[in-house]
């Protein structure tokens, strides 16, 4: 859909005159100082899920660094460089609740990415994000688990710190909705990611223009009828379901796609291995991903944040992207509350207006 203010010039100060606008931009940039860097925890997983980035390369090979020490000193030296927030994934961070207890109480803000079949410690209060890929009936297919939908929300249901990530693939976009029923009964929260392939993968699950179609129609309806479950926006929905991934929409700010060590995530992103090592030139949020085709929630909240004053040229562009950032907030950081989206319309990203 076409911004209705694109032709109109608008000062920085004009749009942050508008009340509702000035009060959100408020409300985020209290976040503007959260520094991020991600971290494999482990190796092992307890599941091997169909088209999973993190057995996809050479990370997978890394010796594992299981001393608690070592890590609480990496986490001191990033604290020093000036990281604010730890991202704990792959390949499965529960099989290690001492590491990610040793990062906590260094960094105490973060979140953990786990399959949720191991319930994490309260001790351990970081965000914690659950991965569901569709019913318990397409886990089995394509992750190997039974009844995983069914343990995870048993092992998470009263938890404060849990929100499930939908991953739409191009097989599983009908079954949205019977998830989202599903935890918007135990009074949980969902937000929505896009499987990405990994290099390399050619397998049924990778979207096609139909498919992003779809899953943009559903994500859309789901948003509309469960506002209270379903943490997204309008903007979130048109990023991640454009037919151009969000490198060719926004230009990827991670070192593994751009080369500047000057400012922002050039500068002070690190991807470390679970032997404490890291890569420049593949550290990314999800490395071994295909970068054509990644649309994950993960690159996103990076990606698209970063680039504000690209969308500071009216007041609806400019209202979407802070939708996008409070959504973001509100996935990642633990007793963010999201706000009521200021753009209900899903209009197009600012370079292609």
């Amino acid at each position: 859909m076409e911004n209705n203010n694109s032709h109109k010039e608008y000062k920085f100060s004009d749009i942050l005159a508008i009340p509702a606008i000035r009060d959100r931009f408020e409300k985020v940039r209290k976040y503007f100082f959260l520094r991020e860097s991600t971290y494999d925890m482990s190796n092992r997983c307890n599941i091997r899920c169909e088209g999973c980035y993190y057995f996809a390369g050479e990370k997978q090979f890394a010796e594992e660094n299981l001393n608690v020490h070592d890590w609480q000193q990496l986490m001191e030296a990033e604290k020093e460089r000036g990281i604010t927030f730890v991202v704990l994934a792959g390949a499965e961070s529960a099989l290690v609740p001492d590491l990610c207890k040793a990062c906590f109480d260094v960094i105490p803000l973060g979140c953990i990415a786990t399959n949720g079949l191991i319930p994490l410690a309260e001790e351990i209060d970081y965000r914690i994000h659950i991965s569901v890929w569709g019913n318990d009936e397409t886990s089995l297919k394509i992750r190997k688990a039974k009844n995983m939908l069914a343990r995870q929300i048993e092992n998470y249901k009263n938890d404060a710190r849990a929100i499930w990530v939908y991953t739409f693939t191009s097989k599983n976009i009908e079954e949205a909705r019977e998830v989202t029923e599903m935890l918007a009964a135990d009074g949980l929260q969902v937000t929505f990611n896009m499987f990405s392939a990994p290099v390399g993968y050619d397998g049924h699950l990778r979207h096609t223009a139909k498919t992003l179609a779809r899953t943009r129609a559903v994500m859309g309806e789901l948003l509309a009828e469960f506002p209270e479950t379903v943490i997204f926006s309008p903007y979130n929905i048109v990023a991640h379901t454009h037919e151009q991934g969000l490198h060719d929409l926004f230009s990827c700010s991670y070192p593994r796609m751009n080369p500047s060590t000057d400012i922002g995530l050039g500068r002070s992103f690190r991807q470390y291995r679970t032997d404490l090592k890291w890569d420049r030139a593949a550290a990314c949020c999800v490395p071994d991903t295909d970068c054509d085709d990644c649309r994950h929630y993960a690159a996103g909240s990076a990606v698209v944040t970063a680039r504000m004053y690209r969308h500071a040229n009216n007041p609806e562009s400019f209202s979407a992207w802070l939708d996008y950032v409070d959504t973001y907030l509100a996935v990642w950081v633990k007793g963010y509350e999201k706000s009521k989206n200021l753009c209900t319309e899903m209009i197009d990203p600012p370079a292609l207006t």
